[in-house]
């Protein structure tokens, strides 16, 4: 268990240097998507319970978590108001959706795959709100999104601890590295623009 949460087990590849250029280029559009995807993490906790009601250990840690990625889209639209920046409609994460595509059929395999797609998308928004955090100009922000690249560095964690949960160490393992390799993949053919993903 140690060697799959340990620090230095990372994401195959970083976000490209445009990527943060475009964030920085367009910090409120980078709000808005930002406020939206805290929502949606919220939701995709609390379908899990909803899954899997039978599933005590993982139940009890996806309202907690539901409540925390809450507490993330409240703190984002709080520096959104000060800055007129509104809320904006939902749009489609090609990101999310390009990881999605991928998940397996059948009821075990589906439900590995739900754990390790949601670990492998908190260790990109780890990388990515650490990114932030560093280019923020103003120490407020800065904080913030140096918390929250912690926050999502534990999430990741807690999705590979559930994952060891239910299934053996070596199952996790040889999927995990499949995984890590298929958001790779992805990240790199996704549109550079001044979204989280």
């Amino acid at each position: 268990m140690t060697a799959l949460l340990g620090d230095d087990y990372v994401l195959r590849a970083t976000s490209p240097d445009d990527w943060l250029k475009a964030v920085t280029a367009d910090f409120p559009a980078f709000l808005q998507d930002h406020a939206a995807n805290e929502r949606k993490a919220s939701a995709m906790a609390m379908s899990l319970v909803a899954h899997y009601p039978d599933r005590a250990v993982l139940v009890e840690a996806m309202i907690d978590l539901a409540l925390e990625e809450l507490n993330h889209f409240r703190q984002v639209v709080r520096l959104m108001i000060p800055r007129d920046i509104p809320l904006a409609a939902d749009e489609k994460d090609p990101y999310v959706n390009g990881i999605i595509r991928r998940i397996r059929k059948g009821p075990d395999l589906y439900f590995l795959d739900r754990l390790l797609t949601a670990a492998v998308i908190e260790a990109r928004g780890a990388e990515r709100f650490r990114l932030v955090g560093e280019a923020m100009s103003e120490p407020d922000l800065a904080v913030f999104y140096q918390t929250l690249a912690r926050s999502e560095a534990n999430h990741h964690q807690l999705f590979i601890r559930l994952a060891l949960t239910y299934y053996d160490e070596p199952v996790v393992a040889s999927r995990l590295s499949e995984w890590l390799d298929i958001e790779a993949e992805v990240m790199h053919g996704l549109e550079i623009r001044a979204r989280l993903h």
